[in-house]
């Protein structure tokens, strides 16, 4: 445990919950990763095409939006990165995860490998978009019943697999519909 004499008082959560403040260092971390982000989404937009050659206004240019999102994602993960480094991010000792860390840990990174399974291997390839998000949220709602916490949710039965199947279908299906026939937009 570290000294309490080595944490700044403004970083000591308030209130009874333990978890209504992060450390620091989770601050630290977090902060790095959306600055990373916030620049790749603004260097993404600023490298769209602006189709000068179209006569688009300046003010409807592809990678306007994601531009303007990118660079807030970026301020405030600065903003963020500053607040961590002011409640001693980087003078404080790295505890040692918890297993609740830990298990949460793992299934932020099974979803990170689902979605990038999804985005990589299922959309864009010739299968049609409710048909791959269909398998998809199948999978990601069977994967996540597999390794919850609770012994009871874990047993997947038939009913499980029904039931998983009708939510990913339905959600697939409103999705599609919703993009193709209301926004007009056509999905892969």
């Amino acid at each position: 445990m570290t000294d309490p004499a080595l944490v700044p008082e403004h970083s000591v959560p308030v209130g009874d919950d333990e978890d209504e403040a992060a450390p620091p260092r989770s601050d630290f971390k977090d902060a790095i990763g959306w600055i990373v982000f916030g620049v790749l989404v603004l260097g993404g937009s600023i490298a769209m095409d602006r189709l000068e050659a179209q006569n688009i206004n300046p003010v409807t240019v592809p990678g306007l939006l994601p531009g303007l999102l990118g660079l807030a994602i970026l301020l405030l993960g600065a903003v963020l990165l500053l607040r961590s480094m002011g409640r001693g991010a980087l003078v404080q000792a790295v505890p040692a995860p918890t297993a609740r860390q830990r298990e949460e840990r793992r299934r932020v990174w099974v979803a990170v490998a689902l979605c990038i399974g999804y985005g990589v291997v299922l959309v864009g390839h010739g299968i049609p978009f409710w048909l791959a998000s269909s398998f998809y949220l199948t999978v990601a709602i069977l994967v996540f019943q597999r390794i919850s916490p609770d012994p009871a949710e874990r047993r997947l039965d038939a009913k499980s697999w029904a039931k998983a199947l009708v939510i990913a279908v339905l959600a697939s299906v409103a999705t599609w519909a919703a993009f193709e026939k209301l926004f007009l937009v056509r999905l892969p």
